[in-house]
């Protein structure tokens, strides 16, 4: 021990425990003021950073205390049956309302688009070419037909009537969509 803590010894056993306590403060600041500068110092502890710390806001139930999610996955269970509406006009569109002199027939080209990704459907189709001028509610004629269409698909067909008369006149005629009667097969 060097000089002056002898000193503080000695004067230490005439001053009491207090003197005897900062004797050992002051060899122990001694001791590590001597080793830090000497290149001996205690090494500080290394601390690992996550390669994934989760931000305040994250939401996805993750718990840094706890070795298991604190959520639960969810499981829907697939539809059974898509729903639809059994009036399938909206599945229908229509074009080239025509009337042919030489062959007397109506005709009008009909697309059905089926909109279900899973199911395919019969459609009971109506088609009616109706007067025009006047617009009374008469029709001209009638074609009927019922026609399968697949998940997604469309099926074009081409309606046709053909008048019974040898010879008309000029006359006004539309083509209508009255029924597309839509049943799941």
């Amino acid at each position: 021990m060097n000089k002056r803590m002898q000193q503080c010894t000695r004067m230490g056993s005439r001053g009491g425990a207090r003197t005897g306590i900062r004797a050992a403060v002051a060899t122990a600041l001694v001791l590590a003021t001597v080793a830090t500068a000497g290149g001996c110092a205690l090494p500080r502890p290394r601390v690992k950073v996550p390669v994934y710390a989760p931000s305040p806001s994250s939401t996805g139930g993750y718990d840094a205390s706890s070795p298991t999610p604190s959520y639960e996955p969810t499981y829907s269970p697939s539809p059974t049956q898509e729903t639809y509406d059994p009036d399938g006009r909206s599945d229908v569109d229509g074009s080239n309302c025509d009337f042919s002199d030489s062959l007397r027939q109506f005709t009008y080209t009909v697309s059905i688009t089926n909109p279900s990704s899973t199911d395919s459907f019969s459609y009971d189709m109506a088609v009616n070419w109706m007067k025009a001028k006047p617009a009374d509610g008469k029709a001209y004629g009638l074609h009927e037909r019922s026609i399968t269409v697949g998940p997604g698909d469309t099926e074009t067909y081409t309606a046709k009537y053909t008048v019974n008369q040898s010879s008309i006149g000029q006359f006004w005629f539309t083509c209508e969509i009255t029924r597309a009667h839509k049943s799941r097969m």
